[in-house]
């Protein structure tokens, strides 16, 4: 039951995070790019590298932690099926090259940004 209740609350958080983050990058950098997913994608991958870091590595946190914030928040709060339908609305109103632009940025700075939050995962 507490397990259920972390994925919950962990759910519940990281999507008003999502909702409050990504609608903050588009007020900011405008709606031409999907711009909001992508901070969201990378910062989640950031996020999650230094949770995953903290749970394998220091062992701080518990396995209702992980429910909690690897699985509830971060599951919730990065958005990579909206990537991918964003992706796709672009490729199909002719801009192709911004889609693929948009898969390669979330990809590659996400993973880059996972190893870089799991290295700050260790040192803490």
């Amino acid at each position: 039951m507490i397990k259920l209740l972390n994925l919950i609350i962990g759910g519940a958080v990281g999507t008003v995070a999502r909702y409050l983050l990504a609608g903050a990058v588009y007020r900011l950098a405008g709606t031409g790019f999907p711009y909001g997913t992508l901070i969201v994608n990378i910062s989640g991958c950031f996020i999650l590298g230094v949770l995953a870091s903290l749970a394998e590595k220091k062992f701080i946190l518990g396995p209702d932690a992980r429910v909690l914030l690897m699985i509830g928040f971060c599951g919730a709060f990065t958005t990579f099926s909206t990537l991918i339908f964003e992706t796709d609305n672009l490729v199909r109103s002719g801009q192709a090259m911004r889609g693929f632009t948009n898969i390669f940025a979330s990809v590659i700075l996400g993973f880059i940004l996972f190893r870089a939050g799991s290295l700050l995962g260790e040192i803490i």
